[in-house]
């Protein structure tokens, strides 16, 4: 079964938040393992200003097809280490929020 992860961030300048999210696209196309994609899907998007947010402006969701595609994410993609570090110098305020899980309930409407 697919692994879901969401990561939240708080990124408080408006331009910093367009430019983590621009770098999303070189992201996707660049992340490999063994030379081939491995992530299933990706999105990334400003949260909406809500009180509910908690502070959260940047929101992404990641799919992989294993835990072990996502752990391989978390410790050896070159792709996100490149992320990471481009990410350093825009302010996030604190560490981000991520959860994953394996989707046990699925509908399509």
């Amino acid at each position: 079964m697919a692994i879901v992860r969401v990561t939240l961030f708080k990124v408080p300048s408006k331009e910093n938040q367009q430019k983590l999210l621009d770098l999303y696209p070189t992201l996707a196309k660049t992340a490999a393992k063994d030379k081939k994609p491995y992530i299933i899907s990706l999105q990334a998007g400003l949260a909406h200003e809500d009180q509910r947010s908690q502070g959260y402006t940047i929101a992404t969701t990641f799919e992989f097809k294993s835990l072990d595609d996502m752990r391989y994410y978390d410790t050896d993609c070159e792709a996100h280490k490149w992320l990471k570090e481009q990410a350093k110098p825009l302010g996030l305020e604190g560490p981000p929020l991520t959860v994953y899980y394996e989707p046990t309930v699925v509908s399509s409407l």
